[in-house]
Parts: C-alpha cells; structure tokens; sequence
C-alpha cells in the first residue's frame, strides 16, 4: 500500500498556495497564486471569485505536478486567514460581498457604542472590542449591502469567516461549517461553550440561522473532487492556529512567531489561559484534545512594507530589506499603527508616524524595526502572565530575512529557531491531516539565532517605546 499523501490548502494574504506532503512532512509538491487586493482609507477588501479561481488553479496545478502520484492522496486540509469574512447566498453559493480582511476598520467607530461591554466580550469570547474581528464587519454588511439585505429576508443569507465560504463552494456537500480557530475570530463565538453566543449575537444584531454550524477543528466536512476521485477534506483552521503545528506538537516553553501580512506571537496551554491586554483562543479541538494560546497580534508586518512603499514611494523593500539590514548607521523608530495598533495597545485608528528622518533604506529598517519592538513588547506581556519562554521559533515569509530574526533574538536574549520550511501554515495542517504522528522530522536544516548583546537596538527600543507612551498618552 502505497504512502498517504496530504493535499493542504493555504488561503493567505497575498497569495493562494496548495502543497502536498508526506506522513513524514516532506514536500511533494507546491504551487502559489499571487491575489489582489483593494484598499481604500480604513477598508481592506478582496474579490471572493478571484480567491476562488486562484484556488482551483494552485490547487490543479499541484496535482499536474504529482502525476500518478496524485492518487496517492488520502486526505486535504484548508487553512485561512483568520477574522475576514464573506455573505453569500446559501442556495447558489453566489458572494454577496467581498471578502472584507481581517485588516478592514470600517466599522471602529460603530464598535465604540458597546465599549461598556469590553470586559464581558473579552471573558466571553478571549478577544478584545475591535474592528478586526468579524461581528462589526458582518453587521456593516447587512446595514449597507442591499443584496445581503434582500437574501436575508428570503431566508436564503449565509454569512461567516471565508473559511466557511470556501468550504462551501469547494466540496460538493456545500456544508455551511465554521472551524474553532475561524469561529472565533467573528466576536459571536464563546470559548467555554464553544458555540455561537446568544448574548454576542443580540447585542451585534447578527441573526444566527445566517451562521454556519460550529464544528471541531477534524470533521468530515464534505469532497474535494480532484479529477475523477473524491478526496475527504478533515480538517480547517485558522492560518496562524495552523502554524503552531509545523514542527510537530507544539511547546509550552516556546513562542511561536508567524510573520507574513500580519505578524503574531504565540503560546499553547492546555487551558484557557489568562489574557488581560492579549488574546485568549482555541486554536485546535477533536473529541479528545484541546490546544488554547495565548496570542498577541502586530497587524502591520508584510502590510506595513505595502505601507512604506505607497506613502513614501519605496520601491522593492523586501527584496531589498537583507542588505539594508546588515548595514550600520543612524535609525529612525516608525511607530506602526498599520491596519491598527493592535496588542497589547488596542488602538484602531492609531497613525503611523516615522520619528526622526533618514534615506529610505533607514525608514524601510525602521519599519521593519517596529515589526521587531511590537513582538517583543507582546513577549514581555506574556512574561508576565504565564511561566518563562525558553526560545523562539519563527516562521513565516518575513523569516527569512536573517536581520529580523537577529533583532528579535537579540533584544529578547532568548535563542531563536528557524526551520528551513517557512510555510509553516500548510506544513502544520499536514501534520493535523496526519493525525499527529510521532515521527515528523524536519528534511533541511534549521538556522538558530544565539542572542548578542545590541546596545544600539536596546536604546531604539527604549526610543521607541517612550515616543509610544507619548502619542498614546501614557
């Protein structure tokens, strides 16, 4: 009997990936669709059919490439950003929105009337009040889209995380499910009951029968027609939760940091933990295991370079971010309030600001800096709240720049390891495909990263934060 093989799907950003690997973790196969999208002041949309198609052709191509192997594939996951959501209709499967990001904040200043309900929503659901989560965006989408309106009163409204939407329209049951790790993400979800709240629900205004049905992390969600096969899609999860899993079971004693349009800091924990100023989530559930993080979130990381290059006219910066990372000279702090100034702050309509001056390769290291200043300013409110962290391991594809992983090692003091498959997100869904072997090795070597004592960095640091206490009043 040949090996099994496993068909991940990563719906992410700025792209559309399908990768399979092996029981043991090795990749078989891989291809990337690049997605567009819109933005326009505090919106941040992309165009479900585009998504879609991107899909269906990554998805294609990748199983061209294994050729008879192909048959060989015994089971597909999905995993998603996280808090973007979409309408549709849940009789044609038509979209009846866009994709509205999870960097979208059109609807901040409506979420300012329930700011008296902070602490309830945060017990209730691990997060806090904010635009980026899904509530807001879903009850903006009934206020303001006509078609979303009229669906609703025929009865014919779906609405969720994209998740849920593009469960619906790839497999042939079109089961209208929603995930933990996505469920979560709307500010609707409870994560002791780990059902939809009927509390959130009244108070956001969201009819439930709109919602699709919460189920665990592994369920038989439907079929992936693959040619002529049907393949069993089992598991979904968020891209970030996804993450946590790429080397294997993850470690109390480790934070996890995934750095690609969004930067996030994790930890795992048996239990809900306590997160006061960070997030509490249910990052993987079956009928005999529970993983909760902890999380603090940077909203501006691949996103704030987009920033730069915009506002400032740069051109290139990722691709020229290794050499400007290595050189020396005097660097400006960017306080980076991109797609809102998120934990341990909170501040949605908070505006960047470059603090000090220099040519453009200093501000391009001063935002990339700032990605650095706020993960390691979650990873001291962590420190405080939940036992020590023995190392870091990061991935994503801002990992791969050496200079970033060098600061963060070295402003921590902790080690930090990078494994040499940065797509850690599909890697991981392949290990929950998998049913969470044993022997899951990594093929290629990883590069580690020993902390050295910066003195300059410290000091841009200590910069940094005072400049922040300052415009954000203490």
């Amino acid at each position: 009997m040949p090996d099994p093989l496993y068909l991940c799907i990563d719906q992410g950003g700025h792209a559309s990936r399908a990768l399979v690997f092996d029981g043991r973790g090795a990749l078989q196969a891989a291809s990337l669709r690049e997605v567009s999208t819109r933005r326009t002041a505090d919106r941040v949309e992309q165009d479900p059919e585009a998504l879609l198609t991107s899909l269906h052709a990554a998805i294609a191509e990748t199983v061209a490439a294994l050729g008879e192997r192909a048959e060989n594939i015994a089971a597909a996951g999905v995993a998603t950003q996280r808090s973007s959501i979409v309408c549709w209709d849940r009789q044609t499967g038509e979209a009846l929105a866009p994709v509205i990001s999870w960097q979208d904040r059109r609807a901040h200043a409506w979420l300012e009337r329930f700011s008296a309900h902070r602490g309830e929503i945060h017990h209730r659901t691990g997060l806090m009040l904010s635009a980026h989560y899904g509530a807001s965006k879903m009850r903006w989408c009934l206020d303001h889209l006509p078609a979303v309106a009229a669906a609703r009163n025929q009865d014919r409204l779906a609405m969720g995380p994209l998740a849920s939407f593009l469960l619906f329209r790839l497999l042939e049951e079109k089961p209208l499910l929603a995930d933990p790790a996505n469920a979560a993400r709307t500010l609707l979800w409870n994560i002791d009951t780990r059902e939809w709240d009927p509390w959130l629900l009244d108070l956001f205004g969201v009819p439930l029968e709109t919602l699709p049905r919460c189920v665990p992390t592994r369920h038989a969600y439907g079929s992936l027609r693959l040619k002529n096969r049907r393949i069993p899609l089992t598991v979904a999860a968020g891209d970030q939760s996804a993450a946590l899993f790429a080397l294997g079971t993850p470690r109390p004693d480790s934070a996890y940091i995934n750095m690609g349009t969004g930067a996030f800091i994790q930890r795992v924990f048996e239990q809900r933990p306590e997160a006061s100023g960070l997030l509490a989530g249910l990052v993987y559930r079956d009928l005999g295991r529970s993983v909760y993080v902890l999380e603090g979130t940077v909203n501006g990381a691949g996103a704030a370079f987009s920033w730069a290059e915009r506002e400032w006219g740069l051109e290139n910066i990722e691709a020229e971010l290794p050499a400007w990372l290595a050189r020396a000279g005097d660097i400006p702090v960017f306080l980076n309030g991109v797609s809102g100034l998120g934990a341990p702050y909170w501040a949605a309509g908070f505006a960047s600001r470059l603090i000090g001056s220099g040519a453009s390769w200093q501000k391009a290291v001063a935002v990339a800096e700032s990605i650095v200043f706020l993960l390691y300013t979650n990873l001291v409110a962590m420190q405080k709240i939940a036992p020590p962290v023995a190392r870091m391991v990061a991935s994503g594809g801002l990992a791969r720049l050496d200079g970033l992983c060098r600061r963060l090692a070295d402003l921590s003091g902790l080690p930090l390891y990078r494994p040499a498959e940065h797509e850690a997100s599909a890697r991981g869904t392949a290990y929950l495909l998998a049913g969470f072997p044993q022997d899951w090795p990594e093929e290629r070597p990883a590069v580690s990263f020993t902390p050295e004592p910066d003195a300059a960095l410290k000091r841009r640091y200590e910069r940094w934060q005072a400049e922040m206490r300052r415009v954000l009043g203490g």
